[in-house]
C-alpha cells in the first residue's frame, strides 16, 4: 500500500455578520458585526513509524472544519479545525489534475499544506468610516480549496540491494543488519522492501534496503516492476547483487546486463548511481567455477565475492559502502558550497496580481485575488457590489482595463461572475 488518490477539502471561512447594536438608551448603535472565522487546512505530516498508505486507502475523503459564523456585539467565528493526515516520511505529493509536485516529505515531521481554508468574511463593523456610517454589508466567507491528489511513498536509504529473484538481498542484509527479512529458496520471496541499518562503528552507520528482485521487463511493470523501482530512486548507490553459482540456470553475466537495462529504461539517472558488485554464494561449487569468468568481463573493475550465509567477504563489502557513501556526502558538500544560483544574484520578479485578457465578448480577469473577492461578496446586496468595484480599483484591476479599452456596458467575466462595466459606480 505505497500509493494511494484522496480527495481533500479544505473548510469554508465563515460569513461576516450584519449587525448594529441594540441596547437601551443607544437608539443609533453603530454596526457590531463580527468576523467570519477562517476555515481549517488540510495538512499532511510526515510521521516515523508509518510505512504505508494503507489507512488513506480506506478513507479517501478527507475534510477539514468550516469555520464559523460571526455574530452581533463583534463576536468573530471560530476558526475551523485543521485536517491532519499523517504519511511516511518519503511520502511525494502530487496534484491529480496538474501532475504538479506539492511536496516531497523526506524528514521526520515534515509539513505541508495541501489545501488551504478560506478566509472568513469581514463583519460590517470592518467597513464603518466617516463617509459610511450605517454600512449594511458583509463578506461572505471564502470557499476552501479542494483537489484530489495521489500520495506515492518511495523508500529513503542510504544504499539499495538490487538484483535477480533469489539472488541473496534479504540474506545479506539479515547479515549485516538487525532487519529480520523473511527468507527462502525460492523466487519473490521479498514482496515488500526491507530496511535495516548497518553499522561500521561509533561515528558510522547507514542504511541498506533490500529492494524486491526485478525481472525481465520490470520498467515496462512486469512482475511488481514500478512498485519496486520507484524504492531505488533515493538511494545514494547501489550494491548489485549477482547469484554466481546460477544453480537454476541463469547466466550471472547476463542478468547483470539485464537488470541494468532495466533501471536505464526506468529512469536514466539511476545508470549514473555509484554501483558495487557482490558476487554472492562464492561458498558453492558451482561460484568457484563461474569466478574466473566473471571476473574477466569485470577486468579492472574491483568486485566482491561474498558468501551472505557465512559472511566470507561481507566486511570488506560493507566497508568500501561506507568509504564510498562519505565520499558522495563529501562531493555533494563541497558542490552546494560553490554552487551559485540565479536566486542568489538576481531580484525576485514582481509579483503579479492578476491577468486580463481581451475576447471578441469583452473582458477576462484570471488571478487568485479578483476571484477572492469575488467569491466573498453577496451579489444580492447592492452595497457590496460597489465594494467589490472599490477593491478592483485598488487593486489595479479597473486601470488595467481601462488601458485595455473597455467601454460602458462591456462584460467583464471573473471566474464564474458576469459584470457590466460602469464608471459611475466605480466612482
Amino acid at each position: 500500500m505505497d500509493t494511494a488518490r484522496i480527495q481533500i477539502i479544505a473548510g469554508n471561512g465563515g460569513n461576516g455578520c450584519i449587525s448594529f447594536r441594540r441596547e437601551k438608551y443607544v437608539p443609533r448603535g453603530g454596526p457590531d458585526g463580527g468576523d467570519g472565522g477562517n476555515g481549517g487546512n488540510v495538512v499532511l505530516i510526515a510521521t516515523l513509524g508509518m510505512s504505508t498508505l494503507i489507512d488513506l486507502r480506506h478513507n479517501p475523503r478527507q475534510v477539514a472544519g468550516n469555520g464559523k459564523h460571526g455574530a452581533g456585539k463583534q463576536r468573530d467565528g471560530a476558526d475551523g479545525d485543521d485536517r491532519i493526515i499523517k504519511v511516511p516520511v518519503g511520502t511525494i505529493v502530487k496534484d491529480n489534475n496538474t501532475d504538479e509536485l506539492l511536496a516531497d516529505l523526506t524528514k521526520p515531521e515534515q509539513t505541508v499544506i495541501a489545501a488551504r481554508g478560506g478566509i472568513g468574511g469581514k463583519g460590517n463593523s470592518r467597513f464603518k468610516s466617516s463617509t459610511f456610517q450605517v454600512p449594511r454589508v458583509a463578506e461572505l466567507g471564502e470557499p476552501g480549496e479542494e483537489r484530489e491528489i495521489s500520495l506515492e511513498v518511495k523508500l529513503i536509504a542510504d544504499v539499495g540491494l538490487v538484483g535477480y529473484p533469489n539472488a541473496g538481498k534479504s540474506t545479506l542484509l539479515a547479515r549485516t543488519s538487525a532487519a529480520t527479512p523473511k527468507i527462502a529458496s525460492y523466487p519473490f520471496t521479498t514482496l515488500i522492501p526491507n530496511l535495516g541499518v548497518v553499522r561500521i562503528d561509533q561515528d558510522h552507520n547507514f542504511v541498506l534496503a533490500d529492494i524486491p528482485g526485478l525481472i525481465e521487463g520490470a520498467h515496462k511493470g512486469a512482475g511488481l516492476g514500478h512498485q519496486f523501482l520507484r524504492h531505488i530512486e533515493r538511494t545514494k548507490m547501489l550494491i548489485h547483487v549477482i547469484d554466481l553459482s546460477a544453480t537454476d540456470g541463469r547466466d550471472p553475466i547476463k542478468d547483470y546486463e539485464q537488470l541494468n537495462l532495466e533501471l536505464k529504461h526506468y529512469n536514466q539517472i539511476l545508470t549514473d548511481l555509484p554501483q558495487l558488485i557482490a558476487l554472492n554464494k562464492i561458498d558453492t561449487p558451482e561460484a568457484e567455477a563461474n569466478l574466473g569468468r566473471v571476473q574477466s568481463y569485470f577486468g579492472k573493475r574491483k568486485v566482491f565475492p561474498i558468501s551472505a550465509i557465512t559472511g566470507q567477504g561481507v566486511d570488506a563489502l560493507m566497508q568500501q559502502t561506507n568509504r564510498s557513501l562519505l565520499y558522495l556526502e563529501a562531493k555533494v558538500r563541497k558542490e552546494a558550497e560553490t554552487t551559485i544560483t540565479y536566486e542568489d544574484i538576481l531580484p525576485p520578479e514582481p509579483r503579479i496580481r492578476f491577468e486580463l485578457e481581451k475576447t471578441p465578448d469583452g473582458f477576462i480577469i484570471s488571478g487568485s485575488e479578483p476571484k477572492r473577492s469575488v467569491v466573498m461578496t453577496d451579489m444580492e446586496n447592492e452595497q457590496a457590489l460597489i465594494l467589490l468595484f472599490r477593491k478592483l480599483k485598488k487593486m489595479g484591476v479597473i486601470n488595467a482595463l481601462i488601458r485595455a479599452g473597455v467601454k460602458e456596458g462591456d462584460t467583464i467575466r471573473i471566474d464564474e461572475f458576469e459584470f457590466t462595466y460602469n464608471p459611475r459606480i466605480i466612482k
